[in-house]
């Protein structure tokens, strides 16, 4: 299965705040906020979702099309990415931008407080997924994760047009998209992803019951953080995945683009969704325990462990056929 993934490039700024953010808010003066929080640690990090999901599927053995627009600071996040097993050829490099950023502070509830620039991603929406989809020799399924929102319009009524199989995770995005766009993004998916707050506000903006998703998607999965993963069923129950225990979290950036990247690959080898969803749990985890977004590395032997631990020898097995012959 060749899967392209299309969403942002980024370069993510992460810092660490040695305390609560509650404690600093004053009730009743809530709508003139002014703080400033002194971090103890920066870190300078490759990400993007659109990256860190390819980073992931290469990391996983598939060698994923990345589709997005970087900045003219590029090249060397490119090389890394190339290193990774990911296809660069269809990542637009504008001329005069830089590459979007990502400026995140964390505190000790591990809560988060960040802004995104988006730079060059603005210009994704010139990218014709038609020419990538012809110049790759077709696409098996289009991951359209969170970018410019006319990028992701575009791609997603380009590759309905196409026949190829969309899977739909607008995540950030849902906050600036309007009914008629979400609806548009969502309707007709393969695959939907979201997290449970997003879930809940993909209803509000669609108008659209819980039901009426399910019903216009192929499979939604639903993440819960420390809680794990619900698959909701046609016959409106869910089943669930547990989340892997992670005792030592250094920085839950990136952790579910982890997952979707685990997800995928499981379901390009073939595995079932429940399978394909322990697999995305268990790369997650094993992000939470780095800080960055692709700095963690990826042993076989250590990941199928983790699964037999969670989910049993049956699960191990089953996953561990399926990655046979990554390194």
């Amino acid at each position: 299965m060749r899967i392209a993934v299309s969403g942002s490039i980024a370069t993510d700024h992460l810092m660490v705040f040695p305390g609560r953010f509650a404690d600093q808010l004053i009730e009743g003066q809530l709508e003139s906020v002014s703080l400033s929080f002194l971090a103890d640690r920066l870190e300078i990090r490759r990400g993007g979702v659109g990256a860190n999901i390819a980073f992931g599927l290469g990391q996983l053995g598939l060698r994923p099309l990345l589709i997005g627009a970087a900045g003219v600071d590029f090249a060397e996040y490119e090389r890394l990415l190339d290193e990774a097993g990911v296809d660069t050829a269809s990542v637009r490099v504008s001329e005069s931008l830089h590459t979007a950023r990502f400026v995140c502070t964390t505190d000790d509830d591990e809560n988060q407080i960040a802004t995104f620039y988006a730079g060059a991603m603005a210009e994704a929406r010139h990218i014709d997924i038609a020419e990538v989809h012809e110049r790759a020799g077709g696409i098996d399924l289009l991951l359209v994760g969170a970018d410019d929102p006319d990028a992701m319009l575009r791609h997603t009524a380009t590759a309905h047009r196409l026949a190829i199989p969309v899977a739909a995770d607008p995540s950030q995005q849902l906050a600036r998209l309007d009914r008629e766009q979400v609806r548009a993004l969502v309707d007709g998916a393969r695959y939907l992803f979201t997290n449970a707050y997003e879930s809940a506000l993909l209803q509000e903006r669609t108008g659209w019951s819980e039901r009426e998703v399910r019903d216009r998607v192929g499979n939604w999965i639903i993440t819960h953080g420390a809680d794990g993963v619900s698959l909701p069923t046609a016959a409106g129950g869910r089943q669930t995945v547990p989340a892997v225990p992670t005792p030592n979290v250094a920085d839950p950036t990136g952790v579910g683009d982890a997952l979707r990247a685990g997800f995928l690959a499981g379901l390009a080898r073939g595995l079932a969704p429940v399978r394909a969803a322990q697999l995305g749990c268990a790369l997650a985890a094993l992000v939470l325990t780095s800080v960055g977004t692709q700095e963690y590395k990826l042993l076989p032997a250590e990941l199928s462990a983790t699964i037999e631990r969670v989910y049993g020898r049956a699960a191990a097995q089953d996953i561990e056929q399926a990655l046979e012959g990554v390194s």
